[in-house]
């Protein structure tokens, strides 16, 4: 967000804003950045430019960045004025002029690689005093293609990728509007090392490196009780991009884990006015309309605001699933001094789905023989069944500068969460005989999460170091309720009927407190980390959280109790610049994690601990518009929640030791003049306590690659492809229950028709393959992922 810094007494004032920007590509939408005194390009030297059209502001700061100069100007007199954009190849002096036409201004250069705008008011304003506007990386501005630098939130100890000893993968908002990525499963499925484990119509798991991805934060704010599994068809529309920190995770988001952590970044209020309007339709019926509008909502800018809305609804090839989604968000800004700022923020999510099932298609029978279908359509999921879910966010954000680099920030979430469902679930299945369960629940969850942080720079032995602390508290208290049939809630049905539809059964509430809960868990901790920069090359990373947790309640008839206190989990990495563009690094972590699953016994299982390993290289191309990182990894485990069996209406788990080890690649950025793409390679091999091959169900190879490409000869065109390929997978208890390896490829064409209206259409499993969704957790049924589908969008830029 926006933070004005004033000029010290005694030295030379320039322009009202100065906008200083690096190669790396900061992103903007009209909020300035701090100086970053880079050189710039030699003026005979061209690049390849791809900006949007936009304010004229906004177009020019942008050029600033990606040609990698100083740009001085005052904005008021440019205000209003809008800018088709750059697409091309252009040097400097080009691209200025281009920018520049008709507008009565001309640019000069004033010193290596700074540059001012003449004409009009721009001289008058050198007299003016200095203000520096500066953006934070998650600042809501504009996208820069498929690179954006990580949000100093992901990583709390503010590091750039390159510093950060870890693989890290950034989906950018290019990449979400790009390839219709809408809700969050559909964007994990682009991320390299993340499986989505779409186990149910309503309900999906993810996992990374092998395990199950428990660790989901909104701008770095952990959700440490949300369990593994993601609920509804949550949707992207208010966040700006998408962080999925890779390995273990306990420094950055309160447990160890791992697998990843995934940081959802909200969008900002802007410091000019930006607006966005789009509709879409595609197969099954599916419509969506969203909007997107933020700006200053007083003259001087120091209250800024941004509000975002999204409607979506539709069909589905499963029979008589539908959905519907209503999201709205909005976001005020205050700039209570030149050192304070406040943010507050709403959102409400409604997710209504229709058609739901809970468990799916049997793939096998009561024998264990494979079962097949020939439509992809078939579902379990009923006329009268439902699942809905309403989620409501309320946050607020107070940072201060204290100056010499020093910041502090508290930040407090409150979420509360709603859900109703009707289900139907059949298994045993013997012939065409089968045993059907219903049942009725409706939950209701508050969460309550604040934190407080304070970071900067600090001298010691004659170096600068950089240093965070903080401290958090979460509490969640939820509460359930089911009803079932008389007795057990179990009663005899058919496949081909439950194929066909089946009525409604009557569900009553039963007295029994076995299908009730109503538990709190709370946890707190305080963390440090420091960066140490031992010589110029070398940094070592190193910190900790100390963590207290407990958990009380009653769980389907089970009073239950635990406690963790004073749990510490280290964390320690080295980075060794091997030059500017190639880093090396190693990074070691404890695992510990409460586990919110059940055992055998009905009790809570014991925490997880194990530790992690990680090494690889990182390093850019082409100016640094190409990242690229390699690393292996290794992890012990110990007390993992693995198989696991229904009694009831709920799942009890045995646990295991695990071992695992892999290999993952990826490339993020600009490849080739106009070929923007993000694509990774991931190997892992799971081994259980035997050193048997363990958790098939993750398959040990996967490559995901997304890329776009701006024609040459017609810069409003872009054609985009995406592939996602995998290696077979299977049931660890029933090889005949298995996927084999499959590719998905996906194809996209937009075109610009001016400044404002742009069109797309996006063609889904263009080749129309048939695969299973899941076999997540040795499960014993799927679905069958989506035939070939297609979308049609339009937007209007203001």
């Amino acid at each position: 967000m926006a933070k004005i810094h004033r000029q010290q007494p005694g030295t030379r004032r320039f322009t009202p804003l100065i906008l200083a920007v690096a190669l790396q590509g900061v992103p903007l939408a009209g909020a300035g950045l701090a100086l970053l005194p880079l050189p710039a390009l030699a003026a005979a030297e061209g690049r390849d430019y791809r900006i949007p059209a936009g304010p004229l502001n906004a177009v020019l700061a942008r050029f600033a960045a990606t040609a990698g100069v100083q740009l001085v100007f005052d904005p008021a007199p440019l205000a209003g004025r809008s800018s088709p954009g750059l697409q091309g190849r252009y040097t400097l002096d080009q691209g200025f002029e281009h920018l520049l036409r008709g507008s009565g201004y001309r640019w000069s250069e004033r010193g290596t690689g700074i540059y001012a705008l003449e004409g009009g008011s721009a001289e008058a304003a050198l007299a003016m005093p200095e203000t520096v506007i500066q953006a934070s990386a998650a600042g809501g501005g504009a996208d820069v293609g498929y690179r954006r630098p990580v949000s100093t939130s992901t990583t709390r100890l503010g590091l750039s990728e390159r510093q950060t000893p870890q693989a890290i993968t950034t989906l950018t908002r290019d990449q979400v509007e790009d390839f219709h990525l809408q809700s969050i499963k559909e964007a994990l499925r682009a991320a390299p090392s993340v499986t989505v484990e779409q186990t149910e119509t309503d309900r999906t798991q993810f996992t990374s490196r092998g395990f199950d991805i428990n660790s989901f934060q909104y701008d770095g704010m952990g959700m440490p009780f949300v369990s593994t599994t993601l609920v509804g068809d949550q949707d992207l529309a208010e966040y700006e991009q998408v962080d999925v920190l890779h390995g273990a995770n306990g420094l950055m988001s309160g447990t160890g884990n791992p697998s990843a952590a995934v940081n959802f970044v909200r969008k900002r209020p802007t410091a000019e006015f930006q607006a966005r309007l789009g509709a879409s339709v595609g197969s099954w019926d599916n419509r969506r309309v969203d909007a997107d509008v933020s700006g200053p909502l007083t003259e001087t800018g120091n209250v800024r605001g941004r509000f975002i809305y999204a409607h979506d609804k539709g069909n589905s090839w499963l029979d008589r699933y539908g959905h519907e989604k209503n999201i709205a968000a909005g976001l005020v800004a205050f700039d209570l001094s030149d050192a304070d700022t406040l943010t507050l923020g709403f959102s409400q999510h409604n997710s209504d789905a229709n058609g739901s099932s809970w468990g799916n298609l049997p793939l096998a029978d009561a024998n264990g023989a494979p079962l097949h279908y020939g439509r992809r359509s078939s579902s379990i999921g009923q006329d009268w069944t439902y699942w809905n879910l309403d989620t409501q966010r309320v946050f607020g954000e107070f940072t201060h500068d204290f100056g010499n680099g020093w910041q502090g920030t508290l930040t407090a979430t409150g979420v509360t969460e709603r859900q109703n469902a009707d289900m139907y679930y059949i298994f045993g299945v013997s012939g065409d005989d089968a045993t059907a369960f219903g049942d009725h629940s409706a939950s209701k969850a508050h969460q309550l999460i604040g934190e407080a942080r304070l970071s900067g720079p600090f001298e010691l032995f004659g170096r600068d170091h950089e240093l965070t602390l903080g401290a958090s508290y979460g509490r969640t208290h939820q509460k359930l309720r089911e009803k079932i049939l008389a007795e057990d809630g179990y009663y005899p049905t058919t496949l081909s009927g439950s194929l066909a539809g089946v009525p409604e059964p009557s569900l009553q509430y039963t007295d029994d407190i076995g299908h009730t809960q109503d538990f709190t868990d709370r946890q707190k901790s305080l963390f440090a980390g420091a960066r140490f920069n031992l010589i110029d090359d070398l940094h070592w990373i190193v910190g900790a959280r100390m963590l207290s947790a407990d958990a009380s309640g009653l769980s389907y008839g089970d009073a239950y109790y635990t406690r963790a206190h004073g749990e510490v989990t280290p964390y320690t990495g080295l980075v060794y610049d091997l030059s500017p563009q190639w880093s090396l690094y190693a990074s070691w972590t404890k695992i510990f994690s409460p586990q919110y699953s059940f055992g055998l016994d009905g009790r809570l299982l014991d925490p997880l601990e194990g530790k992690s390993l990680e090494a690889g290289i990182k390093g850019g191309l082409f100016d640094d518009r190409l990242s690229l990182t390699a690393a292996v990894f290794k992890t012990e485990q110990r007390n993992v929640a693995a198989t696991s069996v229904l009694v009831g209406s709920r799942y009890l788990y045995d646990t295991t030791d695990y071992r695992s080890h892999g290999l993952e690649l990826q490339a993020s950025g600009e490849a080739l003049p106009g070929l923007d793409l993000l694509a990774g390679y991931t190997y892992v091999r799971i081994n259980d306590a035997d050193g048997e091959r363990a958790r098939k169900f993750v398959p040990s190879h996967s490559l995901r690659g997304l890329a776009t490409y701006r024609l040459p000869g017609l810069p409003q065109a872009k054609v985009g492809a995406r592939l996602r390929w995998q290696s077979g997978i299977e049931n660890d208890n029933n090889s005949r229950i298995h996927q084999n390896a499959y590719a998905l490829v996906d194809v996209l064409g937009s075109y610009d028709f001016d400044e404002h209206w742009s069109t797309q259409l996006n063609v889904n499993n263009l080749t129309d393959r048939k695969y299973l969704l899941s076999l997540y957790n040795n499960a014993t049924s799927g679905n069958y992922g989506a035939p070939r589908n297609a979308t049609l969008s339009v937007s209007y830029n203001f």
